[in-house]
């Protein structure tokens, strides 16, 4: 039963010591508890598109549902809420108050290392799916936390990056909205503030964005934390209104706060300012009768299952099906899948939405099942590789205990000598077996047993599963060295060089060919190191650090591509399965162009040439180019974070599912088109320092002002059935700017299917510069086979407005706006307009 809580009594029952200690966090996923007062500690834990819980390193299994620009790509908010509702239930499986995420930052560039973290670059799109998934996610007790306020939109010199003479009106429409729309709809219970500046300053010290707009304009009631190591100083983030500084133990509060209060910086009304949000938080997780310090379980029900299998499938766009290849149907003898994405399954972009999956289905899983089922024979082959860093271990690795690989620790040097030989020594202080190659030993360790400074050894038998020469990896936070079958191969303990993994503090990717290892024979495979000199650098956070070992047998480029071919040739359809992974979409760095990486390119031209009757599947978060576009009669675009890819690609190939994705973010023809090239990255004014020169014009609005041709529209999907649009209706607008616009969408093909259906409003006579269009509702509808049905959308007052940077105000221009309805932001099948009577401004939500 859940407890009451009075925030009022309890803040006057808090010493100062007390107050302040609650204003940071405690270790990396709760805040102070003070048990003396009845305050429990808050759990928290990362997502959007999972739950981790509170263990990077051999943590609980989770549901990972698709990236955020699945859920986009889907146009569905019935969905978007129903996945929050699920991620809630893993959250309190996990004994988790507070879920970080949804994350709702524009999608400036194709290049942004967390782009598929984000819905779309459509601020109404993006807002609305995000408020939908909050209000799935709190409809069940659990604190949504809207991330990352705000212009926090490249990975590029994160911690200190200025977004420079962003303007107020380009900040308000674009950034802002989001943000506004998803409180406005959903009052998220906590929202995270970014690394970055905005326009000089901090956004955790930026009163001007916290108190003034989010706070007294919009009315936000809920608690503000910071990214985590993102508060730059003390009094100025607590007089901004940033409530609880993330991680502990504090950096910038704690004594400094004492001498802040010493010297009348700070007063006593400014901590309770900021504990009262804190303890207001801890009153909804009290009602939310969720445990504190309670258990981390997993779910797993036909229900979820069902969910996921849905999630994955709706994510899918299809992108061309020029001769009607698809969906796979007729007596196919053989099915030939291809690429290094097939095999594989990358179920999450890298960085904090990385988890450990429940269970994972690969494409080529998903599309042999269904392809065996009809007594078709499935060939496979890689072509290509994809990878930025080899491939994990895991999957063929074990040790005397099992499964996997065991991780041992030493709090002083098991010998002299030891991390640079195979020599023995002294037994472990503590030892723990791991399923992954893949180590972030931030957490999951016995911190009684294990110093922070430690020795560590990785040791595991590998067994290759072809014959060949093998090429392996490591990296590592720290001095070490890798052995294979006894022998020293890659040497990082003298002088290691430094390199990008573990949030760049990890050495670089050193790579050591291990030659005539043996199908089904294992080879010893041990890592020894200390951490000592990471943990002496002045890393920004505790950590005993990172492990990271790769291998792949060594294939030539030109052989892999011949062998494609070769099935290619030989298979009635052949599926060719590339993209991106979580080793080029991550958190920590964007991309440094659009390309597919290595030969993946030259992989589906070869394939293409090979044998047209061809089904090119991409998958990635975000836009890539795809020069081989013209000689595909058939291609899809999934997202990357799907968990059951497999399942919902075959779904949607052999015609189980009929899809209904739309993108939710333009592709290019080239990078170069992109409104934001001129100043994204490293790009701008010079180091520190980027200019949002292409003002509100981001993503389609940019194509459509400069009349660029896109590879593909912003909300362009194909379906295996048709849609006709008709009889469109307006009604009046209301004084306070409120209308509809209604009109009926028929089924014209002979299969069931659904259709996302977008309403754009444009202004013609606007004073300012504006948008040639832009999207201001949208709906998807289901109809079967030869079925019409009437859609009504209810647009409110910021369909008609802009701001006004003079003013400080948004404006309702009187006059006509043009109303556009459409399959695409290029595909208008219907126009209308409304006319509003009198111009109005206002302010706030």
């Amino acid at each position: 039963m859940a407890e009451e809580f009075d925030v009022e009594a309890t803040l006057a029952k808090l010493t100062m010591p007390q107050k302040i200690k609650m204003l940071a966090g405690l270790g990396w996923w709760h805040t102070q508890p003070v048990p003396e007062a009845g305050v429990p500690s808050v759990r928290m834990s990362d997502g959007p598109n999972g739950v981790r819980g509170t263990r990077w390193f051999n943590g609980v299994q989770s549901s990972c549902f698709p990236a955020s620009t699945g859920l986009g790509a889907s146009f569905d908010i019935e969905l978007a809420r129903q996945v929050g509702g699920a991620l809630a239930d893993e959250c309190r499986a996990k004994s988790t108050h507070v879920l970080l995420a949804p994350t709702v930052n524009t999608q400036r560039s194709p290049l942004g290392g967390r782009a598929f973290e984000s819905f779309s670059e459509d601020p109404h799109l993006n807002g609305t799916l995000a408020a939908a998934y909050i209000n799935g996610l709190q409809s069940k007790g659990v604190a949504a936390t809207i991330k990352h306020f705000v212009a926090n939109d490249q990975e590029s010199q994160r911690w200190d990056i200025c977004t420079g003479d962003v303007s107020e009106r380009a900040l308000r429409e674009i950034y802002l909205k989001p943000f506004q729309i998803a409180i406005k709809k959903a009052n998220p219970w906590a929202l995270m503030t970014c690394y970055n500046r905005v326009n000089g300053v901090h956004v955790s010290e930026n009163p001007w964005l916290i108190n003034d707009i989010l706070r007294k304009e919009w009315g936000f009631k809920g608690m503000i934390m910071s990214d985590w190591i993102g508060v730059y100083s003390t009094t100025e983030s607590i007089k901004a209104g940033v409530d609880l500084e993330m991680p502990g133990p504090t950096v910038m509060r704690g004594k400094a706060v004492e001498r802040a209060l010493t010297g009348e910086k700070l007063l006593p009304s400014d901590i309770d300012e900021r504990v009262s949000k804190i303890l207001q938080l801890v009153e909804r997780a009290k009602a939310s009768g969720i445990s504190f310090d309670g258990p981390e379980e997993g779910v797993d029900t036909p229900e979820l299952r069902a969910l996921l299998r849905r999630a994955a499938s709706d994510a899918i766009v299809l992108l061309k099906n020029d001769k009607a290849l698809l969906p796979l149907s007729g007596p196919l003898t053989k099915i030939a899948v291809i690429g290094p994405n097939a095999k594989q399954s990358f179920t999450s972009g890298g960085g904090s939405a990385r988890l450990l999956e429940t269970y994972t289905v690969s494409p080529y899983e998903g599309i042999a099942a269904a392809a065996r089922s009809a007594g078709t024979e499935i060939t496979y082959t890689v072509g290509a590789t994809s990878h930025k860093f080899l491939p994990l271990l895991n999957g063929f690795m074990h040790y005397e205990g099992g499964r996997g690989a065991l991780v041992e620790f030493w709090n002083t040097e098991p010998a002299e000598g030891w991390t640079t030989s195979l020599k023995g020594g002294t037994a472990p202080a503590w030892s723990t077996p791991t399923m992954s190659s893949e180590c972030f030993l931030v957490d999951g360790i016995d911190n009684d047993k294990v110093n922070l400074t430690c020795w560590i050894r990785y040791s595991t038998k590998y067994t290759p599963d072809e014959s060949g020469d093998y090429e392996f990896s490591i990296n590592f936070t720290g001095i070490g060295n890798l052995f294979v079958n006894g022998e020293l191969v890659v040497d990082l303990f003298h002088d290691p060089p430094h390199g990008e993994g573990f949030f760049g503090l990890a050495t670089a990717d050193v790579h050591a060919v291990v030659k005539g290892l043996k199908a089904g024979v294992p080879v010893d495979v041990e890592v020894r190191l200390t951490n000592a000199p990471f943990v002496a650098s002045g890393a920004p956070f505790e950590a005993r650090g990172s492990i990271r070992l790769g291998a792949v047998r060594v294939v030539g480029g030109e052989e892999a591509i011949e062998s494609a071919v070769k099935l290619a040739k030989e298979a009635d359809v052949a599926v060719v399965v590339v993209g991106l992974n979580h080793e080029w979409e991550s958190e920590g760095f964007d991309r440094p162009d659009m390309s597919l990486p290595g030969y993946m390119d030259t992989l589906v031209s070869a394939v293409l040439h090979a044998n047209p009757r061809t089904v090119v599947v991409n998958q990635s978060g975000s836009p890539v180019e795809m020069p081989w576009i013209d000689e595909a009669e058939t291609a899809v675009q999934v997202r990357s974070s799907l968990f059951w890819l497999g399942n919902g690609l075959a779904d949607v190939l052999f015609g189980k599912v009929n899809p209904s994705g739309k993108l939710a973010l333009t592709f290019p023809k080239r990078l170069e088109d992109n409104p934001s090239y001129p100043s994204y990255g490293p790009k701008g004014e010079g180091p520190g320092k980027i200019l949002y020169n292409e003002g509100i014009y981001v993503g389609y609005r940019g194509y459509d002002k400069k009349s660029i041709a896109p590879l593909f529209p912003f909300g362009f999907g194909l379906s295996y059935t048709t849609f006709a649009y008709s009889s469109l209706e307006t009604s009046r607008v209301s004084p306070e700017g409120g209308f509809t616009v209604s009109f009926t969408i028929a089924n014209t093909g002979n299969v069931d299917g659904r259709e996302s259906a977008q309403v754009y409003i444009s202004n013609p006579g606007a004073s300012l510069p504006c948008a040639v269009q832009e999207l201001k509702g949208f709906a998807k509808v289901a109809l079967r086979a030869g079925e019409s049905k009437k859609v009504s959308l209810e647009l409110d007052r910021e369909a008609l407005s802009y701001f006004d940077e003079r003013k400080k105000t948004w404006v309702a221009e009187k006059g006509t706006f043009n109303v556009l309805v459409g399959a695409s932001s290029r595909d208008v099948r219907l126009t209308g307009e409304v006319k509003l009577e009198k111009m109005f401004h206002w302010s706030g939500l």
